[in-house]
């Protein structure tokens, strides 16, 4: 019998830029767009970590939901107010180089199946954006929420699935892009008295919305 020597493979050790609201204060980056990712990765090289998961959000002054009203906010570390173009892209990624740590995903966290058509519609054009902005960082993959509808049932809410988000899971499929989810419920995410304002939160939920897609 042949026995093979270990070999082990080591999993990179990433962290969420979300983890730490204002690493960069928020009139420094407000000015300037990227420092907040150069401060990020300055920072995660002094942590030892292997990657950071860059985390993209509307601006707090656009927000639907302020950020005092919620118990897990936000963070745009990737700051999308202006266009996400290649010169900013070529600043990230001498940042990268510089520091040695690389980029796991783009995260953005937020309610894609919002009741409110408009708000959905602004909130799936973000993402969109997203979506650009990991393909000049040649970012394999964005992670993001589901979200709930509030005003249906959960089998509703797999219908309105099926309508509104499939879609742009074919949008990421065609830009070369993995869209991973987050699994958390998101207690707190909202104003309202709701502890599950995620319906991608159980095995149930996920081989439903599995074999939807």
């Amino acid at each position: 019998m042949n026995v093979r020597p270990f070999n082990p493979v080591f999993m990179p050790v990433g962290i969420l830029t979300a983890a730490l609201q204002e690493l960069t204060p928020r009139a420094v980056r407000d000015a300037d767009a990227d420092r907040a990712i150069e401060d990020w990765l300055v920072y995660a090289r002094g942590l030892g970590v292997d990657t950071i998961q860059l985390s993209a959000a509307v601006h707090p002054t656009l927000a639907d939901v302020p950020a005092e009203a919620m118990l897990d906010p936000l963070a745009n570390t990737l700051d999308l107010r202006e266009p996400f173009d290649r010169a900013r892209a070529r600043r990230v990624e001498t940042a990268l180089r510089s520091t040695g740590v690389g980029l796991s995903d783009l995260g953005y966290f937020d309610n894609l199946l919002h009741h409110d058509p408009a708000l959905r519609r602004a909130k799936h054009e973000f993402l969109r954006r997203v979506f650009d902005a990991a393909v000049l960082l040649d970012v394999s993959a964005v992670c993001v929420f589901v979200g709930r509808n509030e005003r249906l049932s959960m089998d509703e809410n797999l219908a309105d699935f099926e309508t509104a988000y499939v879609p742009l899971l074919e949008e990421a499929k065609a830009r070369g892009l993995v869209l991973r989810v987050e699994q958390c419920p998101m207690p707190g995410w909202t104003p309202l008295d709701s502890f599950h304002n995620n319906i991608a939160y159980t095995p149930g939920t996920w081989i439903a919305l599995h074999r939807i897609c």
